[in-house]
């Protein structure tokens, strides 16, 4: 289960507790339901304070609401158990998704991955607040309402592409908040090291087109299957598991810049990964690579994806 599948859960069993009677009827049952990374002092992985607003309007604790819905909650699959914190906050423990899982929900959902089934693709952008509220309509938000505010770039436009080139302006125009005022430089821009932080992105993808590449020369190709644990695997998965709700986040404060943020952790620890997907030495192929391999492979989907969204191609090689 995803965090947006998650937050639409959480708002079924509003509904469902208002139908049956767990609820008063007058409850204002919410459209959307904001559930966030646990907080330290949360259990588990997940968390939302969706019953506060609820018991307001119910006239009853939000501990009493909380509670309500946690045993409607913890019914359902994908969802280990649910725990009341604090006042009334809903704490959610997910069953571990394995590996494989992953891999395969990966590959079915592609460059779509995580995100919101409202995310339509929109045409180029010429200035800043073209690529920013272009790039929150890819991520599903809606870059009007409220009056998005959008520094613009302090040079000319049209100097600063040709300064950087088109992706390179895209990512420093989208790697800080609208409202501030977005840096250009050579060294985090131009430079083709792993200090930079547009180069390891691209470069992360590219080493996974790359792997693929090498496996087929070795005769293998990725298979989807269980990983085994390794610090480096283990973080790997962890942000692929995290992206959806990176992803909703961003689209909700249309915030493109976490999306950004995201894609550098990711390309980190598929970095970091990439030394143990191919045979070493002797090594024959064996079922361990094929799953490592179709791990590495989702990781750069996911990446092409994200890249994707901000408006910013994805080469294959580097």
């Amino acid at each position: 289960m995803t965090p947006a599948d998650l937050s639409r859960t959480v708002a079924h069993a509003v509904r469902g507790a208002v139908e049956e009677g767990e609820l008063p009827v007058g409850v204002e049952q919410p459209g959307r339901v904001v559930v966030d990374r646990t907080r330290p002092g949360g259990v588990g992985e997940y968390a939302t304070a969706v019953a506060f607003p609820l018991a307001k309007s119910a006239g009853r604790p939000p501990g009493d609401v909380a509670r309500v819905l946690a045993r409607r909650l913890a019914r359902v699959p994908g969802i280990d158990r649910v725990e009341v914190t604090g006042a009334g906050f809903l704490n959610f423990v997910m069953d571990r998704p394995s590996a494989e899982a992953l891999v395969r929900d990966v590959r079915e959902r592609g460059h779509r991955y995580g995100c919101s089934p409202q995310a339509v693709p929109v045409a180029d952008a010429a200035t800043r607040a073209d690529v920013v509220r272009r790039a929150v309509s890819r991520l599903g938000g809606d870059p009007d309402t409220g009056g998005l505010r959008i520094a613009p770039v302090p040079e000319k436009e049209g100097d600063v592409v040709a300064a950087y080139g088109v992706d390179a302006a895209r990512w420093a125009m989208l790697a800080v908040p609208p409202h501030e005022t977005p840096v250009f430089g050579s060294r985090a821009l131009l430079v083709q090291d792993e200090s930079s932080d547009f180069f390891r992105v691209r470069y992360a993808y590219a080493c996974t087109r790359a792997l693929l590449r090498n496996a087929a020369g070795l005769g293998f190709r990725p298979e989807p299957g269980d990983t085994e644990h390794t610090p480096a695997a283990d973080a790997l998965l962890r942000a692929l598991a995290d992206h959806p709700l990176a992803l909703e986040a961003a689209a909700h404060h249309r915030a493109p810049e976490r999306l950004v943020r995201r894609l550098v952790r990711l390309a980190d620890a598929l970095l970091d990964f990439q030394y143990d997907v191919l045979p070493k030495g002797d090594e024959k192929p064996s079922a361990a690579h094929r799953s490592r391999l179709a791990l590495a492979e989702a990781a750069g989907t996911v990446l092409a994806g994200g890249l994707s969204q901000l408006g910013i191609a994805a080469p294959e090689r580097l």
